[in-house]
């Protein structure tokens, strides 16, 4: 059974946006039922890798998106990726030294992180871009 479930509740009108939180999610799941399924840590830590990789990718296009679009309320959404960021790198270098283990509490917190960021944050931005036809 998957993590999370995609909701059309979720998007934020923006094509590529949209398309890119998705893949997050279905990363996240990948995450999910590999802890479940047995899977070796070798694929959760390349998944896990792949998930922080696609994140970064993620950020990097949504905060050219609010240089592009002069987005006002960018620098503190901004503030609030490089945060989940330090967070999640933080988590990776524990795990790489073998402090800490994937468990469900990492999947809660990476849902629940997700999906307060795009029903909180990046819902402020649907208008502003919507107005500026952003896709």
């Amino acid at each position: 059974m998957a993590l999370f479930e995609w909701s059309d509740d979720y998007s934020v009108k923006v094509p590529s946006i949209d398309a890119q939180h998705k893949q997050l999610v279905g990363l996240l799941n990948e995450l999910h039922d590999g802890m479940f399924s047995g899977a070796g840590m070798a694929h959760l830590e390349s998944v896990l890798g792949g998930l922080i990789e696609y994140t970064a990718h993620h950020f990097a296009h949504e905060e050219e998106l609010f240089a592009a679009h002069g987005y006002p309320l960018a620098e503190a959404h901004i503030a609030e990726h490089r945060r989940l960021v330090e967070q999640v790198l933080d988590y990776k270098r524990k795990l790489e030294a073998g402090e800490v283990s994937l468990n469900m509490e990492l999947m809660m917190f990476l849902k629940n992180w997700l999906i307060k960021h795009i029903l909180g944050s990046d819902k402020l931005y649907v208008a502003h871009f919507v107005e500026r036809r952003v896709q």
